[in-house]
């Protein structure tokens, strides 16, 4: 059998992702219980920190810890001197899974194809699948797994890693994904037809869920605030719509600061699945079939 990496979501099928969905809730209830099975032990995972961040690589560590794994930080890079294969056999020496955490995606598959460990993609510039993973346990945890059927979800946000996840969940799912952004930063060329971009606020209006991310770099106040989500425009979502912003969320620039209070948003509660998801990652990735 080959192994299973987790690099992008549409590289996975609708029951590959539904399966780690519910397993995500199984274990976020075992975690609340405080009655986690060590269904990892055993096992030795290489956590690669190749860029900056903290919340998904606590949480894996964090979370594997807990199933009983080892976990231990390898301090390389996937942009330095050694060959990829190289370094995959070298990590293939003492690990059964990489996860790790670096900027490019087409690196991060290389490594993949190199390494007979499965390896984990904990974010790219490209795409950022375990943050999309924990944000759909979360929904799932509130609507149940019918609840991703027709879930509409809009991003006010530019083409980037975040949005990236999500057209890659659109192409899989039956959900839908709109864009609202201005069009110099729209998404081209997205492999999904369930995917829209539009520079109309109004498409708001019928979301289950809206996430942003942060302004792009070459932006300026005067290209996106109006695109700010602010008290007034989380006024028109829809009853038991949910807001997510994504971390790190700069208060002032794509969310207001009062929005961050608003009862709509749903940012820390939903930040918990990361963990879950990235746990029900791992045992599928590794095989651990019992449930916890």
């Amino acid at each position: 059998m080959g192994h299973r990496d987790l690099l992008s979501l549409d590289d996975l099928d609708a029951t590959t992702i539904t399966a780690l969905l519910e397993d995500a809730v199984a274990l976020a209830a075992a975690w609340n219980d405080r009655d986690v099975l060590p269904s990892l032990a055993g096992r030795r995972i290489a956590l690669v920190r190749d860029d900056g961040g903290w919340r998904n690589t606590t949480a894996l560590a964090l979370g594997a810890a807990e199933l009983g794994a080892t976990v231990v930080d390898v301090p390389v890079t996937l942009s330095g001197r050694e060959s990829l294969a190289d370094l995959a056999g070298y990590l293939d020496n003492w690990f059964d899974l990489i996860a790790i955490r670096s900027p490019s995606l087409s690196r991060l598959r290389e490594l993949a194809d190199d390494a007979e460990a499965p390896v984990i993609n904990l974010r790219t510039t490209s795409n950022h699948p375990c943050e999309t993973l924990g944000d759909l346990a979360h929904v799932v945890a509130r609507r149940g797994m019918a609840g991703l059927d027709g879930l509409r979800v809009v991003a006010i946000a530019p083409e980037g890693n975040i949005l990236g996840s999500w057209v890659e969940a659109s192409a899989v799912l039956p959900i839908t994904v709109t864009q609202v952004y201005p069009e110099r930063w729209h998404v081209e060329d997205a492999p999904s037809d369930r995917f829209a971009a539009t520079a109309d606020l109004d498409a708001i209006d019928d979301a289950d869920l809206l996430i942003t991310d942060c302004w792009p770099t070459d932006a300026t106040p005067a290209d996106l605030l109006a695109y700010q989500v602010d008290i007034d425009l989380l006024t028109r979502l829809a009853t038991g719509a949910h807001f997510i912003p994504c971390p790190p969320v700069t208060r002032g620039e794509e969310v207001s600061a009062d929005a961050m209070d608003h009862s709509s948003c749903q940012v820390p509660a939903a930040k918990a699945w990361l963990l879950h998801a990235q746990n029900a990652v791992l045992r599928w990735a590794l095989r651990t079939d019992e449930r916890s």
